[in-house]
């Protein structure tokens, strides 16, 4: 079981920065991908980043490459998303997920987090 809870959502200008978190908790997850899946009102669940718990595996949608860094510290169990030169498409609810390293569906859920850019 993994259980995930969010933070670091809020408003910020365009060209702005924010660093979302998200506390992975659970009895093993050391196999778990962890993921970053944005939506906006209207639109379908987009992929954003991911992030293997061990090794050095990091997958992004283009959109984001180049602006939005995602990295782990596994001491602290937190994952985070950093995101820079944000423009007002990025506007969405950001979800924590997890998923087993072989599977392609995320089973794990945060329960959101808001991410407003203005301008």
């Amino acid at each position: 079981q993994v259980q995930l809870v969010e933070s670091g959502g809020g408003l910020v200008q365009a060209g702005g920065s924010l660093r979302l978190s998200c506390a992975v908790s659970g009895r093993t997850f050391s196999s778990y991908v962890i993921g970053w899946v944005r939506q906006a009102p209207g639109k379908e669940r987009e992929f954003v980043a991911a992030i293997s718990w061990s090794g050095d595996s990091t997958d992004y949608t283009d959109s984001v490459k180049g602006r939005f860094t995602i990295s782990r510290d596994n001491a602290k169990n937190t994952v985070y998303l950093q995101m820079n030169s944000l423009k007002p498409e990025d506007t969405a609810v950001y979800y924590c997920a997890a998923r087993f390293e072989f599977r392609n569906k995320y089973d794990y859920w945060g329960q959101g987090t808001q991410v407003t850019v203005s301008s």
